[in-house]
């Protein structure tokens, strides 16, 4: 066993996730009780207890900044969260305001994260790959990612980058590593 695989044997066996999804026009449906489908909140969901996690939280908010910001403050004062999971509002329009949220809240930001989606976008998608302002960080111990809301993107980040080094990275972000 290398000394990385002994580091990473170190890491917490479960986790506890808070699942964010922005949409505004989702959370207008709810709010008035209309039908609506959380395609890419289910798959999160899904995956991560797939993989053996706990999703402990799920929360929709609408593309707001203030909402957004409160939502992952209360989450990374809670000692019942490891892992916050934000999709949604992390593109170009005007209205996406989660990176604006959660980026100055981060006691340290985990810039190789939103590299590595952005190339593995990359190599399955195109150039549309630079649309994408996804970010991870560090908050109080937890860590936080903030992902596009689309399925495929939400597969990718949890498949390839999040969910293998989730545990490890909070055994760091703790200073347990």
């Amino acid at each position: 066993m290398s000394s990385f695989e002994r580091h990473k044997a170190k890491a917490p066996k479960t986790l506890k996730f808070a699942v964010i999804v922005c949409s505004s026009s989702r959370f207008e449906a709810y709010k008035s009780g209309r039908r609506f489908e959380d395609t890419s909140g289910d798959l999160a969901e899904s995956l991560i207890e797939a993989w053996g996690f706990k999703v402990i939280h799920r929360i929709l908010l609408p593309d707001d900044l203030k909402m957004i910001r409160e939502a992952v403050d209360e989450l990374c004062s809670t000692e019942d969260v490891d892992v916050v999971l934000i999709s949604g509002g992390t593109g170009l329009s005007p209205k996406d305001v989660t990176v604006e949220a959660v980026r100055p809240m981060f006691e340290k930001e985990i810039p190789g994260f939103g590299e590595l989606f952005r190339m593995l976008t990359f190599q399955r998608e195109g150039s549309v790959a630079v649309l994408s302002r996804a970010v991870a960080g560090v908050c109080r111990g937890k860590i936080v990612f903030a992902i596009p809301g689309s399925p495929g993107a939400v597969e990718l980040a949890l498949k390839k980058l999040i969910l293998p080094e989730a545990a490890h990275m909070v055994l760091h972000a703790r200073g347990l590593g």
